[in-house]
């Protein structure tokens, strides 16, 4: 560990960590400013999210950009694409928000994402028989004794760094949303339950341990993909802690804290525009 390493593991957890909220804010205002126009501006969202992906892949020696790219493009697919369509089918089929205590506990929209379930073990089945950089599904690989048996694929400089780190989004987003809407299923457990305590607190301790790895890496574009599962994980606990009503969000109340949410944006904004000026316009090739 060394002063570089650092400061790259830390601006990385906060570039990442300022985008979860973000995200959030940027689906209740597209659902709120423009509700009859809500689909079209999230195909929109989506779009630009794949026109970032696309710039990010022209730009694969650029490592630290293509990055910072592939992960806007991963938040901005996942909101445009991945939410609004479970809200679209839950407005089309009627699906009714689940009531506690006079309040919405979970979205209409949620509550269909979790037939997804199948579907992500699909996706996880893929990467745990094909080679990764992933130590979650490396751990596995090696519990089954696959690893052997599976071909290389392609690294180094060659390596798709935009499209790596839009799918790593994607499906860090996309598995621990599962896991939270299954462990506050009452069928299953509650968000009161010990599991659920297990869960976000297990996260945490999780995150922190992660994040001692993040301060050690020495390249930004590799620790701003490892900030990713980072953050999320540690986003479990944040989220826990707003479903126990410890705490307000104010990121999903954009209408009502506009100073707070700007100035989340604004910050996120200076990080990304430090780090595309220092490894982008320096014109330098990072190693991957």
């Amino acid at each position: 560990m060394n002063l570089k390493s650092m400061r790259f593991g830390l601006f990385s957890f906060l570039i990442v960590l300022l985008l979860m909220p973000l995200g959030h804010t940027l689906m209740i205002l597209t659902e709120e400013l423009w509700p009859a126009q809500k689909f079209t501006n999230a195909f929109l969202i989506g779009a630009l999210g794949v026109l970032l992906l696309a710039i990010g892949i022209r730009n694969n020696t650029k490592r630290s950009m293509a990055t910072i790219l592939g992960l806007l493009s991963g938040v901005l697919v996942w909101t445009g694409w991945v939410e609004f369509s479970f809200v679209w089918v839950a407005e089309k089929q009627g699906v009714q928000p689940l009531i506690e205590d006079g309040e919405i506990a979970t979205k209409p929209e949620y509550l269909v994402m979790i037939s997804s379930l199948g579907l992500l073990g699909c996706m996880l089945l893929v990467f745990l028989f094909t080679q990764t950089r992933c130590q979650f599904f490396n751990w596995f690989q090696r519990l089954f004794k696959i690893h052997k048996h599976i071909k290389p694929q392609s690294s180094g400089p060659n390596k798709p760094v935009a499209v790596i780190t839009f799918i790593e989004t994607i499906m860090v987003l996309w598995f621990f949303y599962l896991v939270l809407l299954l462990v506050y299923d009452k069928d299953i457990a509650g968000d009161r339950h010990p599991l659920t305590y297990l869960v976000a607190f297990g996260s945490l301790f999780w995150s922190i341990y992660l994040f001692l790895n993040l301060i050690r890496i020495k390249t930004f574009d590799y620790a701003i993909r490892y900030a990713i599962p980072t953050v999320i994980i540690f986003w479990n606990f944040v989220e826990v802690l707003g479903r126990w009503n410890l705490f307000k969000e104010i990121w999903v109340h954009p209408f009502e804290h506009g100073l707070e949410v700007s100035i989340i944006f604004g910050l996120l904004v200076f990080f990304i525009g430090v780090y595309v000026r220092e490894h982008y316009f320096s014109g330098r090739k990072q190693p991957g």
